[in-house]
């Protein structure tokens, strides 16, 4: 069985091209994260919702106009492996261009399921190309199931929906933490970062570049790669000891989603989040806060009375919104 769709977008055959093939670009519409070696042979792995992870090899490229992938997920229930091909290919078209998705080598119910993903994100392709990002994706909101790594993933597409919002005059922005402004509240996430990847066993480095989202999105993927290789059994060792690794590898849902309210708070951003993700990541917190205060997190603050969900696990952890400070 084939899918096969074709799009029209009111940009340049070259930008509609870039949306389907640059990981900065395919986070604003197909993926969470995305990782993409375009040649003949190079490798590519998306993580297209929270836990559902898809990746194989690059077939064939024409610049500019074609990639065809051998597509797989590597993280699905029940779709493990091989699962044909997928071509795109961008032709100009008048003022703007199209963009054509052809899936093949499914069989009847493959195709049925993978009908429903593409045309969802080929609506959101759409969006993005006409207002540059389709926004919060519904499907990214509430992963089920849920584990520490699913919701890290989650909170990702959270915190980059904040990122993509932060302006260039922001950086000097007062923060929920005191001791940083957003510029170095940006430093600090990758620096903790780079410590939760050396947890999982990883060594990592802070990506260079001056698009905080971008260099946050890299190296946090990193992170919950590095975590998935290693597993989620046993213990794992710490700068403060060894503790069970399911808790360690938590902290990273934990610090990306706290951030992205502290940046929302910092610059006005709108924050998208679901209270069950934020329940889950509440119950993380409460393994990992109380042993930490006074070294990574301050004592609870008092939430406000008609406090969202995630207002109140901020709160949790020892912050206070700006317009109350």
């Amino acid at each position: 069985m084939t899918y096969a769709k074709t799009v029209s977008l009111p940009v340049p055959a070259d930008e509609a091209f870039a949306l389907v093939t640059q990981p900065e670009r395919l986070r604003r519409w197909m993926a969470v994260t995305a990782r993409l070696e375009l040649r003949a042979g190079g490798a590519w792995r998306w993580t297209v919702t929270p836990g559902n992870v898809a990746g194989g090899t690059v077939r064939e490229v024409e610049p500019g106009r074609r990639v065809v992938l051998d597509w797989g997920w590597d993280l699905m229930p029940g779709a493990e492996g091989s699962l044909g091909t997928v071509t795109v290919t961008v032709e100009p078209a008048g003022d703007g261009s199209t963009v054509t998705l052809v899936h093949e080598g499914l069989d009847v119910e493959q195709e049925a399921s993978h009908a429903e993903g593409w045309d969802h994100f080929l609506g959101r392709l759409e969006v993005a190309a006409a207002e540059g990002d389709a926004g919060p994706d519904d499907w990214a909101a509430a992963p089920d199931p849920i584990d520490e790594l699913v919701a890290a993933e989650a909170a990702l597409a959270v915190l980059q929906h904040v990122l993509r919002q932060v302006g260039p005059g922001d950086g000097d922005r007062a923060t929920p933490c005191s001791e940083f402004t957003v510029d170095e509240l940006t430093e600090h996430l990758l620096g903790t970062l780079v410590d939760l990847g050396a947890m999982a066993e990883a060594e990592l480095t802070r990506p260079e570049g001056a698009d905080a989202e971008d260099r946050v999105a890299v190296l946090a993927a990193e992170v919950v790669e590095a975590w998935r290789r290693r597993g989620l059994d046993g213990m794992a060792r710490s700068p403060f000891g060894e503790a069970p690794a399911p808790v360690l590898a938590g902290i990273v849902a934990l610090e990306l989603l706290v951030h992205a309210w502290d940046f929302a708070q910092a610059t006005g951003a709108v924050i998208t989040v679901s209270d069950e993700l934020v329940t889950y990541v509440a119950g993380l917190a409460e393994r990992v806060v109380p042993g930490a205060r006074g070294r990574a997190f301050a004592e609870e603050s008092p939430a406000p009375v008609d406090a969202d969900a995630l207002t109140r696990l901020a709160a949790y952890t020892g912050r206070t919104p700006l317009a109350l400070v």
